[in-house]
C-alpha cells in the first residue's frame, strides 16, 4: 500500500502521478457519498481525525458535509497547526469554510471512563490508517472507547481505526463500523481475523488512479471470486458418466460421531462426485446406509475391505469423526502412507500434530485450534497473523492448506495465498468442516489441481453458506449441503 501510494502521487517512470490533495479530495467525496447513501436521513454528524493522511480524509469529509447543509462537528487528535501535508491543507480547508475543531479534552466528561461524545447521526472514524503497527493506547484508545459506546453508526476511513490492516488482527482497541470504505489497494487485513467484526460493509474505492500505478507490483495474496467454480470445472460431456467424475473415498465416524462421515459423503456426491465410499466403523456402515443410499457404505475395520476400496478411489477425504483410538490410528497412517490425494481434516489433524506425517499431495483444513496444535503455538498467535500461520503451514507439512474461520485462507508451499470473502457467521455451527471436507474432496477427485480445488471448494462452500442462511442466526451443516446446487456451474 505504501508503494501504491507513493507511485499514484509521486508517478512511476514516464507516468505522472495525481496531485495528493487531489486524491484527499477524491477519497472524502466517496466517504461523502457513501454517507448519504447509506444514511439520507442523517442531519449532523460528527467527524473523529486523527494526525495522519486519514484524517485529511476527515476534514474533507467534514467540510463537504457542512456545504451540503448538514450539521457538522469535528474532533481532532491534534491541532490543525501541528499536522503535515496535505492533511494540514485539508484541515485549513476545513477552518476557511468555517469549521471549528475540537480536542478530546474539550468534551463533555460523565462517570463513564473517558466520557462521552456530542450526539450525531453519523459518526466518521478518520483516526488511525494503514501505518498502524503498534497497540492503541492513551487518548486514542478512550476516543475509540467513546465511539464504539455511542448509538450513531460508524463509517470507517479506509480501516476502521485500531485493526491491523496487514493481519486483521485488533491493536487492543478498534473501533466497530457498520461500513468501511477502503481505498487505491484493497488491504489483505480487512478480509479475515477480528477484521469482519469491525468493518461491518466493506467497499471499495480505486480513486480513479491509473492503471499504470498497479503494474510490476506482485500482490501479496488473491481475493477468490465467486466466479471460480465455473472456470474450473468444465460442462459435462453428453456422453459422460458416473466413472467420469471421480470416487471418493470418505474415511472417519468413530464410535458416537459417524454423522460427520455421512456429512462429508453427502458434501461429496452433491458437489458432483460420480461415486463415494464411506468407510468407518462396521455397526455404523450398517445403520447410516439407509440414511445416504447413494454412497457405498463399507466396513472400514477390515483391512481387506479398505485395501480394495483404497485401491478403486481417486482422493480420500480423511478425519470427519475419526477419533483418536486405535482403529483411528491405524487407518489414519494407512490411508496417508498410500499414493492417493487425501484431504485432511479433524482428528485427521490431530493425530499428524500428535504424530507428524511426511508426504506430498493433500490438502489440510484446520481451523485455527488445529492450526496452533499443528505449530505448537496458541490459537492466538494463529489469529494474531493467519496469512503468516497458513503460509507457515503449507511450507513445514508441504501441503495446500485451508486455514479456516472468518475470511478463510487456502496458502500454497509455494508462498501462494487466496483469500475467502465469502460466508457468514450463521455458518458457526457443526458439521461445517465435514461438508468443506466433502466438497474439497469432489473436486479434486473430479481431476482439479490441489490448489485449484481448495480455493473452488472454500468459496463453494461458503456461498452455499450464504445462499442457505439469508440473513438467518444460524445455519445447520446439512442445510448448506442443500443449497450447494444452486451455487455449482
Amino acid at each position: 500500500m505504501a508503494e501504491l501510494d507513493r507511485r499514484a502521487i509521486e508517478g512511476h517512470g514516464e507516468d505522472h502521478g495525481v496531485d495528493g490533495y487531489v486524491l484527499m479530495t477524491r477519497a472524502g467525496q466517496a466517504l461523502f457519498r457513501g454517507l448519504r447513501a447509506r444514511y439520507p436521513e442523517a442531519e449532523s454528524v460528527l467527524v473523529c481525525c486523527g494526525g495522519g493522511n486519514n484524517g485529511g480524509d476527515g476534514y474533507v469529509v467534514a467540510r463537504l458535509a457542512r456545504e451540503a447543509g448538514l450539521d457538522v462537528r469535528v474532533v481532532a487528535m491534534s491541532a490543525p497547526d501541528k499536522i503535515k501535508g496535505e492533511a494540514r491543507q485539508a484541515a485549513a480547508d476545513w477552518q476557511a469554510a468555517g469549521g471549528s475543531v475540537m480536542a478530546i479534552d474539550d468534551l463533555p466528561a460523565d462517570d463513564l471512563p473517558g466520557g462521552r461524545l456530542p450526539e450525531a447521526d453519523v459518526i466518521v472514524d478518520a483516526l488511525l490508517g494503514t501505518g498502524l503497527d503498534r497497540e492503541v493506547r492513551d487518548d486514542y484508545a478512550q476516543l475509540i472507547e467513546r465511539i464504539n459506546r455511542a448509538d450513531a453508526p460508524v463509517i470507517a476511513v479506509d480501516v476502521p481505526s485500531g485493526v491491523n490492516a496487514d493481519t486483521g488482527s485488533v491493536m487492543g482497541k478498534a473501533v466497530r463500523a457498520e461500513m468501511t470504505i477502503s481505498f487505491i489497494g484493497r488491504k489483505r487485513g480487512l478480509e479475515t481475523g477480528q477484521a469482519p467484526n469491525h468493518t461491518g460493509e466493506l467497499l471499495f474505492n480505486a480513486l480513479e488512479v491509473p492503471d499504470w500505478v498497479y503494474q510490476g507490483l506482485e500482490a501479496d495474496a488473491v481475493l477468490l471470486d465467486a466466479s471460480l467454480a465455473r472456470e474450473c470445472l468444465a460442462p459435462r460431456e453428453p456422453a459422460s458418466h458416473k466413472g467420469s467424475f471421480g470416487h471418493v473415498l470418505v474415511c472417519g465416524g468413530d464410535f458416537n460421531m459417524p454423522g460427520a462421515v455421512m456429512l462429508a459423503a453427502r458434501a461429496a456426491l452433491t458437489t458432483g462426485s460420480g461415486l463415494v465410499s464411506v468407510a468407518t466403523r462396521a455397526r455404523h456402515s450398517l445403520a447410516l446406509a439407509a440414511g445416504l443410499a447413494e454412497a457405498m457404505w463399507a466396513d472400514g475395520e477390515d483391512g481387506d475391505v479398505l485395501a480394495a476400496l483404497l485401491q478403486r478411489s481417486d482422493v480420500v477425504a480423511l478425519g470427519p469423526g475419526l477419533g483418536t483410538s486405535e482403529w483411528s490410528r491405524s487407518v489414519w497412517q494407512r490411508l496417508l502412507a498410500s499414493k492417493r490425494p487425501v484431504v485432511l481434516d479433524a482428528d485427521g489433524l490431530n493425530l499428524l500434530a500428535e504424530h507428524g506425517f511426511e508426504r506430498n499431495d493433500w490438502i489440510l483444513t484446520p481451523h485455527p485450534g488445529e492450526a496452533a496444535r499443528l505449530l505448537d503455538v496458541g490459537a492466538g498467535d494463529i489469529q494474531h497473523d493467519r496469512f503468516a500461520a497458513a503460509r507457515e503451514l503449507a511450507a513445514r507439512f508441504d501441503a495446500v492448506v485451508i486455514l479456516k474461520g472468518a475470511g478463510s485462507l487456502v496458502a500454497a508451499p509455494d508462498g501462494r495465498v487466496a483469500v475467502c470473502p465469502f460466508g457468514n457467521p450463521a455458518m458457526a455451527a457443526a458439521g461445517m468442516g465435514d461438508a468443506l471436507t466433502g466438497i474439497v474432496a469432489s473436486l479434486r477427485g473430479q481431476g482439479l489441481a490441489a490448489f485449484d480445488a481448495a480455493c473452488a471448494g472454500v468459496v463453494l462452500h461458503a456461498r452455499a453458506g450464504d445462499t442457505a442462511a439469508a440473513g438467518r442466526r444460524t445455519l445447520l451443516a446439512g442445510e448448506l449441503i442443500a443449497a450447494l446446487p444452486r451455487v455449482l456451474p
